[in-house]
């Protein structure tokens, strides 16, 4: 799918954003005053940024505030719904740890599990889609929440927390980039159930259905070559999950390397996640004459 910068800043902002909110409600690192202050306001700034920015994707971003509507049958107004409770409840935490001296354990707990529902939420607006393979697949939430804990783990105060839920989440990232060509070709999907055709037998596209260019084939037909998806899988990998874990097990883990690995990890999500909304296929391409991904295919260079 053709991989818009908003969606990716989104997910990648709010779900570090989050995971800090996440860490601090759980009380690590157990901070008052001005660091309080200071972590609060980093995770508050990546969190709502992230949010802002979500809303640029929109073709009329008024239309935002609808999405809390429909919060019993779309993850997508369950995100917003969930959001807005969670920074609501974190802030009352933050307010008694930053200027009372602390906040009781139980509100910090609910914040924190709020926050992480938020991220839950997120990431069933894409793993919900059977239309997309790649995403329809227990490895989608588990990565979103995986990087959120994970990356928020770098401001935990413990480097040895973060660089092994770094490395683990990395083991998953690598899990599912393998796993990914299969699903499409594990779905079922083939021209034949694009077309409909498939009770005459065996269907073939002579020529596309459109002479020209059109949405779908836009945003749901977009194609990555695979050099180019190899190189940022190195690059994701590399300062996403394994600099900032060798940072966090081998260093004096102070203030200084915290913001270097988590500046390192940032940049490594915004690369994984562009591939995440480039890789992903959906099956209506089928309908265009695209072939089912397999992970032997050689795919053409956008």
């Amino acid at each position: 799918m053709h991989p818009a910068p908003s969606v990716i800043v989104f997910t990648a902002l709010s779900g570090l954003g989050f995971g800090i909110l996440a860490w601090l409600g759980f009380g690590r690192p157990d901070v008052t005053g001005s660091a309080a202050f200071a972590l609060y306001f980093l995770g508050y700034a990546l969190a709502v940024g992230g949010l802002i920015s979500s809303t640029l994707h929109l073709a009329n971003p008024r239309n935002a505030t609808k999405a809390f509507s429909q919060w019993r049958s779309s993850w997508l107004s369950r995100e917003g719904v969930l959001a807005v409770a969670a920074l609501l409840v974190v802030a009352l935490a933050a307010i008694g740890r930053v200027f009372l001296g602390g906040a009781p354990a139980w509100l910090g707990i609910v914040g924190a599990l709020l926050c992480l529902a938020t991220v839950f939420a997120t990431s069933m607006i894409y793993a919900q889609l059977k239309t997309v393979p790649r995403w329809h697949h227990p490895l989608t939430p588990a990565l979103f929440l995986g990087y959120a804990v994970a990356g928020g783990a770098l401001i935990s105060g413990d480097g040895r927390i973060a660089g092994v839920l770094l490395l683990l989440v990395g083991a998953a990232q690598a899990l599912a980039w393998l796993q990914g060509a299969a699903l499409f070709a594990d779905s079922g999907s083939t021209a034949k159930t694009a077309t409909g055709l498939g009770r005459f037998g065996e269907v073939s596209l002579l020529e596309p259905p459109h002479s020209g260019g059109n949405y779908l084939l836009r945003e749901m037909g977009f194609q990555i070559g695979r050099k180019h998806a190899d190189k940022l899988r190195v690059i994701g990998l590399v300062l996403g999950v394994l600099l900032p874990a060798l940072l966090a097990l081998a260093t004096p883990f102070g203030a200084v390397w915290a913001g270097l690995a988590m500046a390192l990890h940032l940049a490594g999500v915004l690369a994984i996640r562009w591939l995440f909304f480039a890789e992903a296929r959906h099956v209506v391409s089928l309908y265009y004459g695209y072939k089912a991904e397999t992970p032997s295919v050689e795919r053409k260079t956008t």
